[in-house]
């Protein structure tokens, strides 16, 4: 897998010169960090590529890395060649307040759901999805649950002693 990767990153860059951010292998995976504008493109380009030929969306999920100061958000995109069977992760990052991306069901239609669960959980929203609403949580929820920006433990607990614990 590792010799692939070389041969996905000079067609993306070849194709979209300044659109492509980093190319790494990461725990033997091939991965492609993408400008966020330009999601759309460089997965057409790579289900159309004759040689490439990522046909099958096997994942698309949200990230929260609340550190990362003005990309906090991302998503992820796994994508597979079913004939060779070569996968590739594409990402992207943005900032809270740009938590807008373009959605992949003009591409794959089973992005549809994905995405949903996507919104649900991160609050990322899809531009021409054809139905984003929550999917898993209450209509009326607030909040995204899986965004890091609550405490792991309820600070104004008086019945636990974390002395047990360490702390």
């Amino acid at each position: 897998m590792e010799d692939f990767l070389p041969i996905v990153e000079k067609k993306l860059r070849d194709r979209f010169p300044q659109d492509i951010v980093s190319a790494e292998m990461m725990r033997d995976f091939p991965v492609i960090t993408v400008k966020k504008d330009k999601i759309i493109d460089v997965v057409k380009f790579l289900y159309d590529d004759p040689e490439l030929q990522f046909r099958f969306l096997t994942d698309l999920c949200g990230i929260h890395f609340p550190d990362n100061a003005g990309q906090e958000l991302g998503v992820i995109y796994h994508l597979h060649n079913m004939q060779k069977n070569r996968r590739l992760r594409l990402r992207i990052f943005f900032g809270t307040n740009e938590a807008t991306v373009p959605t992949l069901t003009t591409v794959f239609s089973g992005a549809n759901w994905m995405e949903r669960e996507t919104y649900d959980f991160y609050g990322i929203t899809f531009k021409g999805h054809p139905n984003l609403k929550r999917i898993l949580n209450v209509d009326d929820m607030v909040g995204f649950p899986l965004r890091k920006e609550f405490p792991l433990e309820d600070p104004n607990r008086e019945d636990k002693d974390d002395t047990m614990f360490g702390r």
